[in-house]
């Protein structure tokens, strides 16, 4: 077994590795950017070597200055965790060429499954199903349109580089297909700089089931499959292991053409082989088709950990060290079930927008397995992924896992920023999902109902007005009591909403807050507070912010009476940054009419991009940025004028 490891990664990842790492007895190694000096992973590694910037070009993508920290610090063995340089074959080159390990595949293996097309063909020898479609080399766009034609429609664009949902468009009809695909080309041009395409049959009721596969370099077994249809603009939400509905004869067929998958490259560590699967006749056998094999450590491993009682990452390490695999297939079993939500810093109802900000509070249940990279105090960075943490929990049967999981997401505790939490709350007590009803279109659908926002209600904010009078001690509702006038007005502001709230106190556990034309009566119980007879939620006041955890999270400002907040500058006239970013492109020019829609500029943030689309019609009066500029959210960008001026 290795002595060092260095782990060329960050947050939650980094941190998940170096819990089983470390219980192993192995050294860990972190690596950091200038944003995470003082990050989680790093506190948690036994030693840390800054390696560059900010931005993922400028550190964790520098597979020079990684290697070379590994060898400076004596680790034998570097794991990629996901993301950054986990798939990247000229990064595992440069470890084997340095004399080191890589906890992962070899850079042959990587690269067999890089190219979609490419590897859709090798699974084709290798008898594993794939979905009808094009994967040529031909990129004409006359060619690709009438290859679109000849599978049928409706038709998905894939970038053949691609991942995540970038580069890939849905075309129902010939008429949609040239923009289509010059959309899905720029995308994937812009994030993979590769702007090649496949073609392929959309799938009707898709559902995403995936089977998780461990090799040796020779031989390779599955580790049963999970579902991971509930998705949104093709980003996994809610995962869980084993797949509702699944029947012994498919999962035997869809884990031995994983097998073969894994085997037909020498497959060598922990993978995923990813399958669409045609539900709208159930889950058949015939009915599941190739999608692309994840050569990596996936995100949702911890739901395939909970069913099989394997460490993913311990085989990793084992394998890598040059043991044999430590199960084979017939020792492998499958009991109970688990989900896995991903907490994000996001704000769903504009569009799921990454969010910033400082996790001033943030607790889990704890019974539940929270895997973050991420604590109170700490910053979420616009330079990553927003993810916060994600809530993994099992039980005996889908319906008590999925009852444990809602219940879990009610008890976490996040303040500082917008997060996704009601979100996954709302899709935790979906009828649809509890029945097992569940397919890749699911959020879309039901997207209204999901993101509907929280209602803010007057006990709620009674327990804010509370909080920022500072009465929630005995000692501090006594000393009001005696110095202060027992009736005193507190302004908050929730959302958009500013109101003000009267306390009346009358003992230290008795309290009247009048609210408008309505009054909460607040009293001290041998069990904490309640308010109009039931159990106040907790909240904490951190600064000016208050955060009543009900309805999962609710924040309320403290609102100084001498400085209350005017409306937005600018009439609307400015369009501003939504979050901190890289401006990507402007398409705005000064004097130029547009109308209600139109793209005026591409903010690049936290590995996505956002559009931002002119509010009216107007013409454009001024450009105040410039194509690749750093700005900070709220920066103004572009002012629009009226078509008379």
């Amino acid at each position: 077994m290795f002595d060092t490891i260095l782990i060329a990664n960050r947050g939650e990842i980094a941190c998940r590795v170096m819990e089983t790492a470390q219980a192993m007895g192995v050294r860990c190694v972190a690596v950091y950017s200038d944003a995470d000096a003082d990050a989680k992973h790093v506190q948690m590694a036994d030693r840390a070597v800054h390696i560059g910037g900010a931005a993922p070009a400028e550190s964790y993508l520098k597979g020079d200055v990684i290697v070379q920290a590994a060898l400076e610090t004596g680790a034998q063995a570097i794991h990629p965790g996901y993301g950054f340089l986990s798939e990247n074959p000229d990064f595992v080159a440069a470890v084997d060429a340095a004399g080191l390990t890589f906890i992962g595949p070899s850079a042959e293996a990587i690269r067999a499954m890089g190219l979609k097309d490419a590897a859709k063909a090798l699974m084709e020898e290798a008898g594993v199903p794939v979905v009808p479609g094009y994967h040529g080399d031909n990129q004409d766009p006359g060619h690709l349109a009438a290859a679109a034609e000849a599978i049928g429609y409706p038709v998905l664009i894939k970038a053949v580089a691609g991942g995540g949902g970038k580069g890939m468009r849905q075309v129902t009809s010939a008429s949609e297909f040239a923009d289509a695909l010059a959309s899905a080309r720029g995308e994937a041009r812009t994030a993979f700089g590769n702007d090649a395409v496949l073609v392929e049959k959309y799938v009707a009721k898709p559902r995403h089931i995936e089977v998780q596969v461990f090799g040796d370099g020779t031989r390779a077994v599955h580790l049963f499959e999970r579902d991971c249809s509930l998705q949104r603009r093709h980003q996994k939400v809610i995962e869980e292991a084993p797949a509702p509905g699944m029947t012994e004869e498919m999962r035997a067929e869809m884990g031995a053409a994983a097998v073969r998958a894994a085997e037909a490259i020498g497959y060598k560590g922990a993978g995923t082989v990813e399958f669409i699967v045609d539900a709208s006749d159930g889950l058949r056998a015939d009915r599941f088709y190739f999608m692309e094999m994840n050569t990596r450590l996936q995100v949702e491993h911890p739901v395939t950990e909970a069913v099989t009682g394997v460490d993913l990452v311990e085989w990793q390490l084992r394998v890598a060290a040059g043991e044999a695999l430590p199960m084979g297939q017939e020792e492998l079993r499958l009991e109970g079930h688990a989900f896995e939500a991903r907490l994000y810093a996001e704000d769903v109802p504009k569009g799921f927008l990454p969010a910033t900000g400082t996790l001033a509070h943030l607790r889990f249940p704890g019974d539940v397995r929270a895997d973050s990279g991420v604590r109170a105090g700490d910053q979420i960075s616009p330079w990553y992924d927003p993810m916060i943490a994600k809530v993994i929990v099992e039980g005996p049967t889908r319906a008590v896992a999925l009852a444990r999981l809602a219940r879990a997401l009610e008890e976490t505790q996040v303040g500082g920023t917008v997060t996704n939490l009601a979100f996954l709350g709302a899709l935790a007590r979906h009828e649809g999902f509890a029945a097992g009803d569940v397919d890749t279109g699911l959020i879309g659908r039901d997207l209204d109902t999901l993101v509907s926002a929280p209602e803010v209600g007057a006990r709620h904010r009674a327990l804010a007005a509370l909080v920022a009078a500072d009465l929630i001690t005995p000692e501090a509702a006594a000393g009001f009591t005696l110095w202060a006038p027992l009736r005193r007005t507190i302004a908050l502001r929730a959302g958009e909403e500013t109101f003000e709230a009267v306390l009346e106190v009358h003992s230290a556990s008795a309290v009247d807050v009048h609210l408008g034309d309505g009054t909460v009566a607040a009293r001290r119980a041998p069990g904490g507070w309640t308010l109009d007879g039931q159990p106040a939620p907790e909240a904490v006041r951190v600064g000016d912010a208050i955060f009543v955890f009900a309805a999962y999270g609710l924040a309320f400002a403290v609102v100084d009476p001498l400085d209350r907040a005017t409306g937005p500058a600018g009439g609307g006239n400015l369009i501003e940054a939504p979050m901190p970013g890289l401006v990507k492109a402007v398409m705005a020019q000064a004097g130029r009419a547009v109308a209600a829609g139109d793209r005026l500029a591409v903010l690049e943030a936290m590995k996505m991009e956002h559009a931002l689309l002119a509010p009216r019609d107007g013409v454009v009066a001024e450009v105040l940025v410039a194509e690749g500029a750093q700005v900070e959210a709220g920066a103004a960008l572009v002012r629009l004028g009226d078509e008379e001026s």
